[in-house]
């Protein structure tokens, strides 16, 4: 009888935890759905500064449903989520209940946000510094790119530590396993240096996953920006063997070029020849074992149209803003079979001597920035 009283009570204790625990998560929603509506140019701002300061009074409860809030695709409500998660965790930390159990479960789930689960593995790494030394060598193929970098973090210190120690064989290994896991284009460069120290020499643009055989087609006329929303023959079906008549009555017809670029970059001016007030049309045709989805990653200098299968996913009209690897990122998708990709790169007519560069570089990768699998096409 006894026995039967304390297992009664011990299930409603457990029950009345759960449903105040339920209860707590349930009260944090109505803040949390306010936050994740928060727009462009401060639209909702005011309604989520409100709901921002009663979601960090929830409490610990409140710290599972932020993470599940968070989501990789939406960086403005991530700008309002993460500080609040933050100020709970902290008071909660202190308190000696931060819900680690339900953290860790979060974080081994990889079907959730990049994002998120690298906050949960931040506030566990504050709790237990093993953390790291626990999941980190898992991770190095991590569909979390914040995750991932941190695990190739780990393995080229591990190389870096056994070339100051004269283990050059030991070292390779090292930074070739670091090398499997690499997408960040500063690690990746990193580990091809340190690799081609001991004589091993990285195709950065196979791991990359960089296009590289184009044909250029320049000048079209883009004086004073008119060129911009003209769409010439070009965009209207590529044809390698025609002639446009272009700026100036310039003869215009599709150029081969081939770059040896590690990134990919193209010098127009080099590959063509230097033009101000002008469109270049580049186009590369790839080959894709199967459908898949793909990241068109970009980096430009000047203004950049994408243009996938005839169809336009990408533009941004800018000028000498500078231009990097990954500086522009599409998500889009290759069919199975030959794919078509168009690019338009204009330049404008800035005089100035660090307005005359005139470049672009594009990669197809995951969602990580691995490559994908495609080849180039001898394109006709």
């Amino acid at each position: 009888m006894r026995l039967g009283v304390i297992t009664l009570t011990l299930a409603l204790a457990v029950g009345l935890g759960l449903s105040l625990s339920s209860a707590a998560e349930d009260a944090a929603t109505p803040s949390i759905q306010v936050i994740t509506k928060v727009g462009r140019e401060g639209a909702g701002n005011a309604e989520a500064a409100a709901a921002w300061k009663t979601l960090v009074k929830s409490g610990p409860e409140a710290l599972l449903p932020i993470l599940r809030a968070v989501k990789d695709d939406a960086p403005l409500a991530a700008n309002w989520l993460r500080p609040a998660f933050e100020a709970i965790a902290e008071k909660a930390l202190a308190a000696g209940k931060l819900p680690t159990a339900e953290l860790t479960a979060f974080l081994e789930d990889a079907k959730n946000a990049g994002k998120a689960r690298r906050i949960a593995y931040e506030w566990l790494l504050k709790a237990d510094p093993k953390t790291a030394d626990k999941y980190l060598p898992k991770m190095l193929q991590d569909p979390s790119p914040e995750l991932r970098r941190d695990a190739v973090e780990v393995v080229i210190k591990h190389g870096d530590n056994l070339m100051k120690a004269e283990e050059k064989d030991a070292a390779k290994l090292a930074y070739q396993k670091a090398l499997t896991g690499a997408c960040d284009p500063d690690q990746v460069d990193a580990i091809a240096a340190a690799l081609k120290k001991l004589g091993v020499t990285v195709d950065q643009q196979k791991h990359f996953g960089v296009v590289t055989r184009w044909h250029l087609a320049a000048p079209f006329d883009h004086t004073k920006g008119a060129g911009w929303d003209v769409a010439y023959p070009p965009e209207k079906g590529v044809d390698l063997k025609a002639n446009y008549k272009g700026k100036d009555g310039a003869d215009v017809k599709w150029e081969p070029t081939t770059t040896a670029h590690p990134h990919g970059v193209v010098d127009i001016n080099k590959a063509i020849k230097q033009y101000k007030g002008a469109v270049c049309y580049a186009y590369a045709a790839v080959e894709s074992p199967k459908d898949q989805d793909v990241e068109f990653r970009a980096g430009c200098i000047c203004a950049l149209k994408i243009f996938v299968n005839g169809k336009e996913v990408f533009a941004r009209e800018e000028y000498h803003h500078g231009s990097s690897i990954d500086q522009y990122i599409v998500k889009g998708r290759l069919k199975a079979g030959t794919n078509d990709i168009l690019l338009k790169v204009c330049q404008n007519e800035q005089t100035e001597a660090w307005a005359q560069v005139w470049t672009f570089q594009l990669r197809l990768t995951d969602a990580v920035g691995a490559a994908v699998p495609f080849t180039q096409k001898e394109a006709k």
